[in-house]
C-alpha cells in the first residue's frame, strides 16, 4: 500500500513538473499546543507522548501526518520519494508531504489538525454524522484510540454495540466509556467481523495497516471511513471515504 502510495505521489511530481531541484520539503515535530491547542481533555494520543504530529511545508502548504518516532527533515522531492519505507518516521515524512503537494494542487483540503475545542467536538460531530447519514444501528467498530469520539460513539449507540481496537500497549485491555480497548495486532479481524461500519484512524497509513484494514472490509463487506489529518492526500488520491469535520 506504502509503496502504491508513493507511485501516485511520484506520477502527481511528474505530471505537475514538480521534480525541482531548489524545492525544498522541510517537516519537524510540532509541540502539543501547535498541534491541538489547549482542550478540555488531557487523554488524547498527543497529549499523552504516544504520538506526534509531523509537519511538512511545500511551497507554502502545509501537510500533516502522525508518527511515534518524530525528526526533523529537510531535502528535496527526490529525497522524500527515494526514502526507504521501512519506518515509521520515513511512511510519516512521505505521507506529510504527500499531503503538502495534494493541498498545493487543490487535490485535498483539511490537512492540518483542529485545535482548542474543536479535536473535543469532532468526537459529537462525527458521531451525529454516521447516526443521520449512514444510518448504522447495529455495531460500529473503531480502529485507534481517539477518545472522543469513542465517548461519543458509545453515548449515541451504546457500549454493548462498539468495538475499539488499538495498537499502543498501554491503551490495550483498558476501558473507555464502558468499552475494552482489544489488542489491534490480534483482533483487528474480529473487530471488522463484528461490525456494520469500521471508523479507522489515518495514521493506519503511516503504521503500514491500512490495507489490512481495507482487504478485511472488502472482505466481509463492511462500511469504512478513515478519519482525521494524516489521510487527507491518500483518501483523495485512492477515493477512500474520509471524514475530518474541523481540520483546515
Amino acid at each position: 500500500m506504502i509503496n502504491k502510495i508513493r507511485t501516485k505521489l511520484i506520477n502527481l511530481v511528474e505530471e505537475n513538473n514538480l521534480r525541482d531541484k531548489e524545492i525544498e520539503i522541510t517537516a519537524r515535530p510540532l509541540s502539543t499546543k501547535e498541534a491541538i491547542g489547549e482542550t478540555t481533555r488531557e487523554d488524547f494520543p498527543l497529549q499523552t507522548g504516544k504520538e506526534v504530529l509531523i509537519q511538512a511545508k511545500f511551497k507554502g502548504c502545509l501537510g500533516q501526518a502522525f508518527t511515534d518516532t518524530p525528526k526533523s527533515f529537510s531535502g528535496t522531492i527526490d529525497d522524500i520519494l527515494n526514502l526507504k519505507l521501512n519506518d515509521n518516521f520515513n511512511r510519516a515524512l512521505l505521507i506529510a508531504t504527500l499531503n503538502s503537494i495534494t493541498k498545493y494542487l487543490d487535490i485535498t483540503c483539511d490537512t492540518i489538525h483542529c485545535k482548542d475545542d474543536e479535536p473535543e467536538n469532532c468526537g459529537e460531530e462525527i458521531a451525529t454524522r454516521i447516526a443521520t447519514e449512514y444510518k448504522v444501528d447495529n455495531k460500529i467498530g473503531i480502529i485507534g484510540f481517539q477518545p472522543a469520539i469513542i465517548e461519543n460513539i458509545v453515548q449515541m449507540f451504546d457500549a454493548e454495540k462498539v468495538r475499539v481496537t488499538d495498537l499502543n500497549p498501554d491503551n490495550i485491555n483498558t476501558i473507555i466509556a464502558g468499552v475494552k480497548v482489544w489488542d489491534g495486532k490480534e483482533k483487528t479481524e474480529k473487530l471488522v467481523k463484528e461490525s456494520d461500519l469500521v471508523l479507522a484512524t489515518g495514521s493506519t497509513v503511516v503504521n503500514n495497516s491500512l490495507e489490512e484494514i481495507i482487504n478485511l472490509t472488502e472482505n466481509y463487506n463492511k462500511k469504512l471511513i478513515l478519519f482525521g489529518t494524516t489521510i487527507a492526500g491518500t483518501a483523495a488520491l485512492l477515493e477512500l471515504d474520509r471524514i475530518c469535520p474541523y481540520s483546515c
